[in-house]
């Protein structure tokens, strides 16, 4: 089997007396979605803060294709392949949604890079960036691209979101909670774009509370409770374990 292309040893973090996060180790593929659930304030977001550069881990260790990357700047996570998306959207507000691509698109990754996913495509930044947009269900032709960013809704958002991503040309998304205030249609709409990112080879990993539309493609699932982890596996094997069940009995209608 191939080595891990990112792996996380006993990390912990703690705030004063409250352990966010307590000794929590995994490690994904290349090519995994890999899937962490949990209840409200189980350490999920905090824990990939922390894998992200967002929060310096009080203990613990992660690394990237083997390298240490531990407490690194968010800047310099992503500019490796790390990227991620944000429960709170961060878009530029003020600026086109086209335009929020060509930022990461005029980045030193991208340019050290080069072309688009795989090489394919090369051009002016702000057709390579509305190239990707359409990718993501934004309809070329409308006015959407060029609209705003602060005036779209939810759901443009959430797509925005990938997008930064995607203009890094990154080996790794860490999405979270991208279902997250979509309407049933959007999330339909949503997971075969996700699922297509993960046939192209993207490695994924979602934080999610959507457990129907995370189990259908996710490869994995790691559980967290209180900042730990309880279990890791196949999603079927996750859910039958007695903490897991007892987080989200009546408490998820994904479960049903």
């Amino acid at each position: 089997m191939s080595a891990p292309i990112l792996e996380v040893e006993n990390l912990s973090k703690h705030y004063g007396g409250v352990k966010a996060v307590e000794g929590v180790s995994f490690a994904i593929r290349a090519g995994d979605v890999f899937g962490i659930i949990g209840p409200n304030g189980s350490g999920k977001t905090t824990l990939i803060n922390c894998i992200t550069g967002f929060a310096k881990p009080t203990a613990g260790k992660v690394r990237f294709k083997g390298k240490d990357i531990t407490g690194m700047e968010p800047h310099r996570v992503a500019a490796l392949g790390v990227t991620r998306t944000f429960q709170i959207m961060r878009p530029y507000f003020s600026l086109p949604a086209y335009k929020n691509l060509v930022i990461p698109l005029s980045s030193p990754r991208a340019k050290k890079t080069g072309g688009w996913r795989g090489g394919g495509r090369h051009g002016d930044r702000d057709t390579v960036a509305v190239d990707i947009l359409e990718e993501l269900g934004f309809e070329r032709d409308s006015r959407v691209p060029y609209q705003v960013a602060g005036t779209l809704p939810t759901g443009y958002l959430k797509r925005l979101e990938l997008g930064r991503c995607l203009a890094l040309r990154p080996e790794v998304i860490i999405c979270d909670e991208v279902f997250s205030g979509l309407s049933a249609s959007e999330i339909a709409s949503l997971v075969p774009l996700l699922e297509k990112l993960h046939k192209e080879g993207i490695t994924l990993i979602m934080i999610e509370h959507r457990l129907r539309e995370l189990f259908r493609v996710a490869t994995r699932v790691m559980a967290l409770s209180s900042g730990e982890k309880i279990v890791e596996g196949q999603a079927e094997t996750v859910m039958e374990h007695p903490r897991v069940k007892e987080a989200y009995l009546g408490a998820e209608e994904g479960l049903t």
